[in-house]
């Protein structure tokens, strides 16, 4: 009897229960404001805290999610169902209009039959690129973070108002880079891309008359028919600008990538700048107006710029600024398209749609189709460069598939998880040949980025050099893992070579022959220590070499070599390395703190017969233009002065090289120099 009154009296009232309750729920309700998905310990904290079980506080948020999502979906099914009300009446008014609508010949009934074929299909290709356009303007808006606005029926698809010029509407799309974009300028950027991407479709997909096959089996713009069937006086970039050129290129390939893989490579600046690093000096993203919708990058806008380079100082670098946009098509196949934003005033590279078709193959592998139209001041073009750059296959479409095909197999050579029977040396595990291939792939980046006419460099001519001027130009390298601290002269030259780019290349590139060229080998017996090959032709490779000096009281230094050719050039870019920090890299360390100074060669054919897989029968001297190019460390003090002596030790250094390789490789009945046509 006791225990049960002890029971009794310890039991709550109901009042009492009521309060504990409330508070119980009120504590819930606060978490769940701020964390609707708990994990176990903030259960197990909860239940602690408020007397329950943890499985009780567990059952209290699925149920009170639960809860949340029915209140969500009744919301919007409210919504929906006054949504379908107002189509309904829409709906019941056209059909009304339609039915009152007279003949403007005779004036009678009109009858639907009676509209053209033609008129037909332009009103519904006008409602899709409508339909289009609201919606990227509704993605963009959720992004920028504007209410979305209505943009007018407009009677051409880039006319910014009623007769608005394309200067007009040109000027407004440029002005996005002073500020975010608001209302108005959207319209006009997501009008400008969405009409470009319909332009890309084509000039992707049609071939005669728009497209001509020349004789080295390239295609050529036919410029009337683009113009009759693209260019619109009223809106879009309008016609050519005076004292501009137009260059027009096409070019097709099957790639091992994934469509999905290629579109997150255009769409990421960092992916895009280091696969096309011998392309693209810098990159950045100004303005994400959208980031696509469905978890991918379907309806993707941003607006960029790039600067484009050839690797030479004699050829003036390319700044573009554009909007990018990504989009899947009805057919499963993704396209990408840049189409410019920069002022007219002064813009010496405008980019016409441009952009790539990606289609998807069996296999893991896509079809990609490049299309590159742009329209450029190339009057800063040193001579023996402009057969190439007026060709198209300096800055041209095949330039970029070749680059493209080249790196995917780079890449897939660096994704293998087993090494490769191909692979010969001191590498013994997955770990150490991928920390040997990232060195690599920065040290080719580090090369093309240095030995440009890049706006950001200050290239200055040394005199008396010989026939070829040598460019130098100093950096001072602080607190960067991978260089060595001090002051760094970089020396480059440029000159045409009457011998055949692949022969070039090959000689260049075989250790065997180093010491013909290589003076700081000093004459030493150079050894391959270890070979990554890393795509089908046996010239794309990474290489570690030894040079084994014949002087005892000489260590022996080690060497990291890419060699790297496609259809459009080729690379032997090098660097010594310290041997402990290879070791490093080889057991699979972090190959980002090995300081690298790189050095080596561009070797690019001279026109389009120079290409290393030129067509039987196509003209021109089918020589080489070999830039050389030496990063040297000059004093190990960022601080200090650079001496006059230091220059002309480089200038020396470079000269002699160059000696050295036209005495190698020119054989007897050279090729005659390239001449511009302009």
């Amino acid at each position: 009897a006791e225990r049960a009154t002890v029971s009794v009296a310890l039991r709550p009232s109901p009042n009492e229960r009521t309060t504990e309750d409330a508070a119980f729920i009120q504590g819930l309700r606060t978490f769940f404001k701020e964390c609707p998905h708990p994990d176990d310990k903030q259960r197990k904290e909860l239940s602690r805290e408020l007397g329950l079980e943890p499985l009780q506080v567990k059952f209290w948020f699925q149920n009170k999610r639960t809860q949340m999502k029915n209140q969500h979906e009744r919301h919007e099914n409210s919504q929906l169902r006054a949504d379908n009300d107002k189509l309904r009446a829409e709906n019941m008014r056209y059909k009304e209009a339609l039915s009152s609508a007279s003949c403007p010949n005779c004036g009678g009934p009109a009858a639907l039959g009676e509209m053209s074929f033609d008129e037909h299909h332009l009103r519904v290709e006008n409602a899709r690129l409508r339909d289009e356009i609201d919606r990227i303007s509704a993605i963009a808006a959720k992004y920028v973070g504007k209410p979305m606005v209505p943009f007018p029926v407009l009677s051409s698809p880039l006319a910014a108002a009623p007769g608005a010029s394309a200067y007009d509407v040109f000027a407004g799309a440029a002005s996005v880079l002073q500020a975010p974009p608001d209302d108005k300028q959207q319209g006009v950027v997501v009008e400008l891309a969405v009409a470009a991407m319909e332009e890309l479709l084509r000039m992707a997909r049609l071939d005669d008359p728009l497209w001509a096959t020349t004789v080295d089996q390239a295609l050529a713009l036919d410029e009337e028919e683009y113009a009759r069937m693209f260019i619109d006086p009223r809106g879009g970039l309008g016609p050519k600008q005076y004292g501009l050129v137009s260059e027009a290129s096409r070019d097709a390939a099957v790639v091992i990538m994934t469509p999905a893989s290629l579109v997150e490579i255009l769409m990421d600046v960092n992916q895009y700048a280091a696969v096309f690093s011998s392309i693209v000096s810098r990159a950045a993203t100004l303005e994400v107006l959208s980031t696509g919708v469905a978890g991918c990058y379907d309806g993707a806008l941003q607006v960029m710029s790039v600067e484009f380079q050839v690797p030479s100082p004699l050829v003036p670098t390319r700044e573009s600024y554009f909007v990018r946009y990504c989009k899947r098509n009805a057919d499963g196949a993704w396209a990408v398209v840049d189409v410019s934003l920069d002022g007219l005033q002064g813009v010496k590279c405008r980019r016409r749609p441009s952009g790539c078709l990606i289609q998807e193959a069996p296999n893991g592998y896509s079809k990609v189709t490049w299309v590159e139209h742009v329209e450029v001041d190339d009057r800063s073009v040193h001579n023996i460069y402009k057969p190439l750059v007026g060709s198209g296959l300096a800055f041209g479409a095949r330039r970029w598939v070749g680059v493209l095909g080249r790196q995917c197999e780079r890449l897939a050579s660096a994704m293998a998880s087993n090494i490769p029977t191909s692979d010969i040396g001191v590498i013994t595990s997955s770990e150490g040949r991928k920390s040997m291939l990232k060195l690599a792939e920065r040290m080719v980046a580090s090369f093309c980025g240095g030995v440009t006419a890049s706006v950001a460099h200050q290239w200055t001519t040394l005199s008396g050099s010989g026939a070829e001027d040598v460019r130098v130009m100093t950096r001072k390298s602080v607190d960067d893992p991978g260089r060595p601290p001090g002051i760094v002269l970089n020396a480059a030259t440029s000159f045409w070579l009457p011998v055949p780019p692949k022969r070039v290349f090959d000689f260049l590139r075989d250790e065997t022959s180093r010491s013909e060229w290589d003076i700081l080998s000093n004459g030493g017996i150079v050894q391959e220590m270890a070979h990554i090959a890393n795509g089908r032709d046996h010239g794309n490779c990474v290489s570690l070499l030894r040079v084994n000096s014949t002087n005892s009281n000489q260590s022996n230094m080690l060497i990291l070599q890419e060699s790297c050719t496609d259809a459009s050039g080729s690379y032997v870019i090098y660097a010594p390395v310290d041997v402990v920090a290879m070791n490093v890299v080889l057991n699979g360390g972090d190959p980002d703190y090995v300081a690298l100074l790189p050095s080596g060669f561009a070797i690019l054919p001279d026109g389009p017969a120079g290409t290393m897989h030129a067509a039987a029968g196509a003209t021109g001297t089918g020589g080489s233009l070999l830039t050389v190019a030496f990063q040297i460390l000059v004093d190990s003090v960022p601080t200090a002065k650079l001496s006059l002596g230091s220059v002309a030790t480089v200038n020396s250094l470079i000269a002699c090289t160059v000696e050295r390789i036209k005495t190698a490789v020119i054989s007897n009945g050279g090729a005659s120099p390239p001449q511009s046509s302009k």
